[in-house]
């Protein structure tokens, strides 16, 4: 039994959600034919044919295997030459995913495997306001609810460009008030509530944005959201991290049943964790608790503890161990 129709599956884009969306839903589709398939995971910046080898051979156990390949684009040539000879001539019992952001670098390499028969999947940025519009009225729809063009279009202005972010708001929206929305009832529920408006200024914090994350808060509170969801997505934001950081550099498709978290907030933590030291996740966490403690009746300005905050933490990423 094969582990999909085609052997070879290649991703192309470089639009995270919709990357980290299609690469879960290949592994999904071959686990579903052989829920016994181990996952093998390997960055082609730094591989070599011999890594490749080992990685497409049987196990000991037998079954099947998925072979995820990132970061297409800096494949050397050596492991180009053999992907391309071993595309031709694919492993039934094999799944090979290939994540290839697009654009001219190594493109001949995407080409190749398009030549040989691989199954393309196009994962893109979205630019277009149109787009856009588009995407957020096909989450709810993918939720099971319903949005008209005016409530997608008030959804995008109140929580800005960012698929991902797009998405959690369709998510959380749709548990909330049963996914029928309209331009009301988004207006309504963003003059209440701010988590996703949080998650933009912590996603900012966290990788030492400072500019960004204070753009961000200071637009949540002009618009009159609540200081205290904006603390708790800031305290989320260390606590997550500091969860990933401490189960190692693990492939996030084996952490995501561990740790109890999707496999794509898992590669989001991991990448913001760059630069963070465990001292630092220490100072950080002090501080978002005590930013919590003043926005929830400590202060008496809560807008400024949110941006003391924010210093903190990247004082906080910047401490050496």
């Amino acid at each position: 039994m094969t582990l999909a129709p085609s052997p070879i599956c290649l991703i192309t884009g470089d639009e995270e959600l919709l990357v980290a969306r299609a690469v879960d839903a290949a592994v999904s589709a071959a686990r579903a034919r052989d829920d016994a398939a181990e996952l093998r995971e390997l960055d082609a910046g730094g591989a070599t044919s011999v890594d490749f080898a080992e990685l497409v051979s049987p196990s000991l156990f037998g079954g099947g295997r998925i072979v995820l390949l990132r970061n297409g684009q800096d494949v050397r040539k050596e492991l180009a030459a053999a992907l391309l000879d071993y595309a031709h001539d694919p492993d039934p019992d094999v799944l090979l995913v290939v994540v290839h952001p697009g654009g001219a670098k190594n493109k001949a390499f995407a080409d190749g495997l398009r030549s040989a028969g691989a199954e393309v999947i196009t994962a893109a940025k979205i630019t277009r306001h149109r787009d856009r519009v588009d995407f957020v009225r096909a989450e709810f729809r993918r939720l099971g609810g319903v949005c008209p063009d005016d409530a997608a279009e008030a959804l995008r202005v109140a929580v800005g460009n960012d698929l991902r972010e797009l998405a959690a708001a369709a998510a959380q929206l749709t548990a909330d008030t049963g996914g029928r929305m309209t331009a009301e009832s988004v207006s309504r529920y963003y003059r209440g509530r701010a988590e996703v408006s949080g998650f933009a200024v912590a996603d900012a914090a966290m990788v030492g944005d400072v500019p960004a994350a204070l753009e961000a808060l200071r637009w949540a509170l002009q618009v009159g959201v609540d200081p205290v969801p904006i603390a708790d997505a800031l305290a989320d934001g260390v606590r997550t991290v500091a969860r990933v950081a401490s189960a190692g550099r693990g492939n996030a498709y084996h952490l995501a049943s561990t740790l109890g978290m999707p496999a794509w907030k898992i590669e989001r933590a991991q990448r913001q964790s760059r630069g963070w030291t465990a001292a630092g996740l220490v100072d950080a966490m002090h501080a978002t608790a005590v930013c919590n403690a003043d926005v929830k009746g400590g202060s008496e300005d809560r807008g400024y503890a949110l941006e003391r905050a924010v210093f903190a933490m990247s004082a906080a990423r910047n401490r050496e161990a």
